[in-house]
């Protein structure tokens, strides 16, 4: 049964943002997806029920576009993010001055539940600027609306992850694997699904206003292990070669060059060197998925139900 209720959901047709469709529809919410480009995000709507998912044209840069997503809206989630900084997308524009304009805009709208995606390692005082820009849209989100939820997940994985399946995808065409500054840094790999229903459980629970929770899976893993595991998966050996930091950030200069081309996209920068010299892991004492009630799954569990496409013979491939 649909209830009368809209949330608002800005990059709610990126990757997390499928997992928080389908688990607010699931809840019988009307869903309104606010995003930039509403004719490429179609798929969509058969997630829910006829009408149930609105998709409405939005640019977290453009405040009366914000105001205009959030009318008739009883809560709204921000899960606008960019790992690199494109013409007019940058770090400042999206994650920090954007998560001012959708907090500011929740405000005037008198709206009080709000969950605001941001990412473990944000920090004002990081020598990266992502990562200063998370935490700068964080401490506007909750100057505006001090009842918001703050998620800070580690890295997230998928089906439409752009980690496991980027260098699954390069393992098809090299022989080697870089493992940057050694591969020593560490991740607690948090699945998609598990922080999509942490969205709906933030939205439904009063005790998780004003709060924020570090989203991690069960595991610690390093970097080498990760790359480990996922040539294990799709079953094609190859070679990990520890990169020293210097020639990381070498690579990330030519990969920014690079990805000033249009169609061609960023593969490294040096400011995700940057942030790769930092563990990507759930802080001691810090509230996480099980304060919300929800078990995490393992990255062994889900990674190989989609990883299979790059092995030899794909699902016909026979298991190891």
């Amino acid at each position: 049964m649909l209830r009368d209720e809209i949330i608002t959901l800005f990059g709610g047709s990126g990757f997390i943002g499928r997992y928080a469709v389908r688990a607010l529809v699931k809840a019988g919410y009307r869903v309104r997806v606010a995003t930039r480009l509403p004719h490429v995000a179609h798929e969509l709507k058969p997630i829910g029920t006829v009408g149930q998912i609105q998709l409405v044209q939005a640019n977290v840069r453009n405040p009366a576009s914000i105001a205009r997503a959030l009318e008739g809206a009883s809560g709204v989630v921000n899960l606008t993010g960019i790992l690199a900084e494109s013409g007019r997308q940058t770090f400042r524009s999206i994650q920090a001055q954007g998560a001012a304009n959708i907090a500011e805009a929740a405000k005037a709208a008198g709206i009080t539940r709000m969950v605001h995606i941001s990412a473990i390692g944000a920090d004002a005082d990081s020598k990266s600027v992502y990562a200063r820009t998370k935490a700068e849209g964080e401490a506007a989100v909750m100057k505006a609306v001090p009842t918001a939820t703050i998620f800070r997940p580690s890295i997230v994985f998928g089906a439409e992850d752009s980690f496991f399946n980027r260098f699954a995808q390069m393992a098809l065409y090299t022989p080697a694997l870089p493992l940057i500054g050694g591969g020593k840094t560490l991740f607690q790999p948090v699945w998609a699904g598990n922080v999509g229903d942490a969205v709906l459980a933030a939205l439904e629970n009063p005790a998780a206003q004003g709060t924020l929770y570090e989203l991690g899976g069960p595991n610690t893993y390093s970097f080498k292990e990760l790359m480990e595991f996922m040539l294990a998966t799709i079953q094609r050996p190859r070679f990990l070669v520890p990169l020293p930091w210097f020639a990381a950030y070498t690579i990330g200069f030519a990969g920014e060059i690079g990805g000033s081309i249009p169609f061609v996209p960023t593969v490294l920068t040096r400011d995700q060197v940057t942030l790769l010299k930092s563990d990507n892991v759930v802080s001691e004492g810090a509230k996480t998925l099980a304060d919300l009630g929800i078990e995490g799954d393992t990255v062994e569990a889900i990674v190989p139900t989609y990883l299979y496409r790059f092995r030899r013979g794909g699902q016909f491939a026979a298991a190891e």
